[in-house]
């Protein structure tokens, strides 16, 4: 299976879950009971200390063959406090991107990966009027991160930010609360003004969905599109007019006549607890061409897993589905693993996705089979 010439192989990673000691964030505050919000098992703490040592971990990506490195930057640390900028914050992550560039890595751009700084959430976050006027100024603020960058991601998963902020809604046993309207509206609001500020700058400019794979039963199709409508479609269909939409993709939801069914007891589960089905990405890759109708690109796929093998068997499996979809008509331009490394999950570092390992006290970095894999197949542009 030969790929498109030029096509992006990469991997992606998010500030909050490597770089450590993000202590202006909102998360960092909930993970320590300074916020209210769900106790989590382990705080994010140092991480992968990959704010040290990114030159390293970026080496390992290029040095495996792989050319691009999509990587967020942290509100938080260059808006910390309401209104003021730290220079030095910018000066990190501009020199982030030169170390890409030295690498020979196309740098994609996050400029929001879930965290936001600890004053906007207190001033409510993506709930209050004035959100989408203090991202555009974060964005503003950015610019000089983006100088030569080609591709910014303006928002990661706003849909998981939309269903996730009702905290009183809670969160159901299978599938995933509706999205938040107002909350959607201030989203899509945000990410078109970063979008006419980015492209303003030079750079094309796009977000990237979680998409859920919903998968009818027979005769619940009706059902699967209303469910499916807040949580993923809307969202899909913002992207219209962007320059490329990001497809983000793990596992599938099936969907019976009262809504997401449980997963079989015997299926395959990874280390997330989520069904083990590497044509996921396929599903999301058809409907965001066929809603956004923009250039796709896979921003985020893989397997939280112990056994590497597996990995390397899920990920075939993806590109197979990737692979389908570009034979379809897909204009699919690229394929970013998750995560280049073994990562903070959101409360744990149990579930690992990464290509690279890592010790929790000397932080060595111990890439994986699963990362050489991949970079001989970015080498030959083809699954063999």
């Amino acid at each position: 299976m030969d790929f498109p010439e030029g096509f992006l192989w990469g991997a992606s990673t998010a500030a909050h879950q490597i770089e450590g000691g993000n202590v202006n964030s909102d998360w960092w505050q909930r993970e320590w009971g300074h916020l209210p919000g769900a106790p989590v098992e382990t705080p994010s703490g140092d991480a992968a200390d990959s704010y040290h040592r990114y030159p390293e971990d970026m080496a390992l990506l290029a040095g495996a063959g792989l050319g691009t490195y999509r990587f967020s930057i942290e509100w938080a640390r260059i808006e910390p406090e309401d209104g003021w900028i730290s220079r030095a914050a910018i000066d990190h992550y501009r020199r982030m991107v030169a170390t890409a560039r030295e690498l020979g890595l196309e740098p994609m751009i996050t400029l929001h990966h879930f965290t936001n700084p600890v004053w906007f959430a207190r001033e409510g976050g993506w709930h209050a009027d004035a959100a989408a006027d203090r991202f555009a100024r974060y964005v503003e603020a950015a610019l000089p991160v983006l100088d030569g960058v080609d591709l910014v991601c303006t928002i990661n998963e706003p849909n998981m930010v939309s269903v996730l902020a009702d905290p009183e809604v809670g969160f159901p046993s299978i599938g995933l609360p509706p999205g938040v309207p107002a909350v959607t509206d201030r989203l899509v609001d945000a990410h078109k003004r970063a979008v006419d500020i980015v492209r303003a700058a030079g750079a094309r400019a796009g977000w990237s969905v979680a998409t859920q794979a919903y998968q009818p039963e027979p005769g619940a199709e009706a059902v699967a599109a209303e469910y499916g409508r807040s949580r993923e479609d809307v969202f899909l269909d913002a992207a219209r007019g962007d320059d490329w939409i990001g497809v983000q993709a793990y596992t599938r939801t099936k969907i019976g006549a009262d809504g997401p069914l449980p997963i079989p007891d015997d299926a395959e589960r990874t280390l997330t607890g989520w069904e083990y089905f590497p044509p996921a990405v396929g599903d999301g890759i058809r409907n965001a061409w066929a809603r956004a109708a923009v250039p796709v690109y896979v921003t985020e796929n893989g397997m939280a897993t112990a056994d590497d093998s597996r990995r390397i068997d899920y990920t075939r499996g993806a590109l197979e589905a990737v692979a389908s979809c570009i034979a379809e008509g897909a204009d699919v331009r690229g394929y970013l693993h998750w995560s280049l490394l073994d990562n903070y999950e959101w409360g744990s570092y149990r579930p690992t996705f990464g290509l690279i390992a890592w010790d929790r006290e000397t932080f060595e970095r111990r890439p994986k089979p699963s990362l050489a894999w991949l970079g001989e197949v970015a080498r030959a542009n083809a699954l063999r």
